[in-house]
This record gives C-alpha cells, sequence and structure tokens, in this order.
C-alpha cells in the first residue's frame, strides 16, 4: 500500500486516538479495500453491516462442530473455517463505518445496526460452544473425575449454558457498550458533536415516543432497543452524567464548552483509550480462536468473566474517578 493509499485510509478512522493498532495494520487497511469496491457498486453502509452480520453468525456452525479431538482434521478444517468466517465478518463491521465516513451515508439505523452486529454474532457462537460441550466433553470429565453419562452430560451442559448466559448478557453486552460509550464520549471531546455518536436516552426516547406505530413497526422496535442501550450506559457513568449536565447548565449548547476543557478531559480520557479496544472486538475474538483452536472452548468464558470484567471494573473506576476531579474543578 502506497503513502497515498495509506492517508486515504486514515481520513476513514474515527480518529487516530481512538484507533487500534491492530485495526490500524490490518482490519482497516482490509476494510478500506472492500469499502471502495462498495462504494463502486453502489452498496449502503447498512447492506454491508447486515452482511456482517450473516457472516458473523454463519460461523457459529463451524465452532460448534470444530472438535479436533473427536472430529479429526474434518474437526480442525471447521475450526479454521470459523476463524475465516468471523474475521470476514470483522472486515464488513470495518469497512460499513469506513464507507459511510467515505460517503457521508451516516444514519441512525446505521448507529443502531452497527452497535447490534457483534451481538448478532456472539450469541450463536456462544451458543455453539455450549452444544459443542455437549458432544465434546470426554476430556473435561476425565479430568474432574466425573462420570461420562447422559445424566452428568445434561447437568454439566445446564452449568455451562447458565455461565455462557451470564458470560454473553452480563458481561460482554455491557463490557462492550460501556466501552463503545467512552469512546463516543472521547470522540465528543475531541471532534464535538459532529465528529462523534454520543447518544442520550432522553433524546432517543423522545424520539421514539414520537415515532408514529404506523409504518414504522421495525424502525420503533429498533429505536426502543436503543433507547434501553443508551438508558444502560448512562446507568453505568453517574459521575459522567453529572459532568455533562453541569456543561450544559453552564455553557448551553455543547458547542460552546471551551477548547481548553476539552482538551483537558481528552488527556485524561486518552489513556483509557487502550481498555476500550481491549474491551471490544480484537482481544477477544483473539482468544476465542486460541482456545477453539486448543479445543477447550469453555476457557473463554473463564476468560470473559474473570479477566475482561477485572478490566472493564478498572476502566470505569478510572474514568468515573476523573470525571469526579473535573466536576470539583469547576464547581
Amino acid at each position: 500500500m502506497n503513502s497515498m493509499e495509506k492517508g486515504d485510509v486514515k481520513s476513514t478512522y474515527k480518529s487516530n486516538d481512538t484507533e487500534e493498532w491492530l485495526d490500524k495494520v490490518w482490519t482497516r487497511p482490509i476494510g478500506y479495500r472492500w469499502a471502495l469496491l462498495f462504494k463502486r457498486l453502489h452498496v449502503h453502509p447498512n447492506t454491508v453491516t447486515v452482511l456482517s452480520m450473516i457472516i458473523g453468525a454463519g460461523s457459529a456452525f463451524f465452532f460448534a462442530h470444530g472438535s479436533y479431538r473427536t472430529e479429526g482434521t474434518e474437526g480442525l478444517v471447521f475450526n479454521l473455517i470459523a476463524v475465516l468466517l468471523l474475521a470476514w465478518a470483522n472486515f464488513y463491521d470495518s469497512a460499513d463505518g469506513q464507507l459511510a465516513r467515505m460517503t457521508g451515508q451516516k444514519t441512525r439505523l446505521g448507529r443502531i445496526l452497527d452497535g447490534a452486529a457483534s451481538e448478532v454474532w456472539f450469541i450463536p457462537i456462544y451458543l455453539a460452544l455450549v452444544y459443542r460441550f455437549y458432544m465434546h466433553h470426554a476430556l473435561e470429565f476425565q479430568w474432574l473425575g466425573i462420570e461420562d453419562t447422559s445424566r452428568n452430560t445434561w447437568i454439566a451442559t445446564g452449568v455451562l449454558l447458565i455461565a455462557v448466559l451470564y458470560s454473553g448478557f452480563g458481561c460482554h453486552s455491557r463490557q462492550c457498550g460501556i466501552a463503545d460509550y467512552y469512546r463516543q464520549v472521547h470522540l465528543f471531546f475531541l471532534k464535538g458533536e459532529a465528529g462523534s455518536e454520543l447518544d442520550n436516552s432522553a433524546q432517543q426516547r423522545k424520539l421514539y415516543e414520537e415515532t408514529p406505530w404506523k409504518g414504522n413497526i421495525l424502525w420503533k422496535a429498533f429505536l426502543k432497543t436503543y433507547v434501553n442501550y443508551t438508558a444502560a450506559q448512562e446507568k453505568q457513568t453517574p459521575n459522567f452524567q453529572r459532568l455533562m449536565g453541569m456543561l450544559r447548565e453552564r455553557y448551553g449548547a455543547t458547542e460552546h464548552i471551551p477548547q481548553a476543557f476539552r482538551d483537558k478531559f481528552r488527556s485524561r480520557s486518552l489513556p483509557l483509550m487502550k481498555w476500550t479496544n481491549i474491551l471490544t472486538f480484537n482481544t477477544r475474538a483473539i482468544v476465542l480462536y486460541a482456545v477453539c483452536l486448543l479445543d477447550l472452548p469453555w476457557l473463554y468464558f473463564v476468560f470473559e468473566i474473570v479477566v475482561m470484567s477485572g478490566i472493564c471494573s478498572y476502566m470505569k473506576r478510572k474514568h468515573e474517578r476523573f470525571c469526579k476531579e473535573l466536576i470539583a474543578s469547576i464547581q
């Protein structure tokens, strides 16, 4: 890729502050190529997002049948196909945003779909890994000294399913949601409203209530989901909500917030961007690929519940702490 093309790729970044190094050297350049192709074909960014959902969800079938301990070479091949499909879905998930920024085709629906993409991938993948354990668990039973009976299999699978549901909805969704929120907050103070997709639940709830049901059933459903999503983000960030309330009260419109304060917020927020990146796709996917290729997929959920939850808690504490300090500085 020549220097001009590298410059063009950078123009499709949300910001250099919020881009992960692996995305810069791998995901964004490949996503950019796809975005150029979709632009020539006049494909809408939302269509690309839907394609990423289909491909990512489709990888679940191959993850489910990827146990090479019992399936041999076929299982290993299925694992590799699953990895390739999920990586392909991620390239499209990058390309949709890059295409939207290249063409100016940014929509609220696109924001909602993009936020939902990873959920559409990971829900079937998580359930597929539960099925994989149900079918292939002899080694784990041997380690634990459990007799491999039908009753024990159902009990163990049920326990794993409960852990997986907690991992998915109690950890994954909340971790990705707050990481995305902190990135949008950072972009807001870096670039202003035009360069951020920072929404608040009150505005989204008003839009939901003002949208008639007639002819808008699907759109209303999307909006309701998004209202709940933004409300959950705000609930986790009480000090930041208080800070934003004080800034609106003091300066009125958010574009009147002094640049000096924006710079100060950015300097405190920037060190946390590496944690927001860890909590989104790349680290999660690399661990998933590794444990599935090791044929111990249940280890992924241990990682998500223990390690990722610890990182998320640390990040939230740091963010809330500096927001509290900024509140004190402007009182």
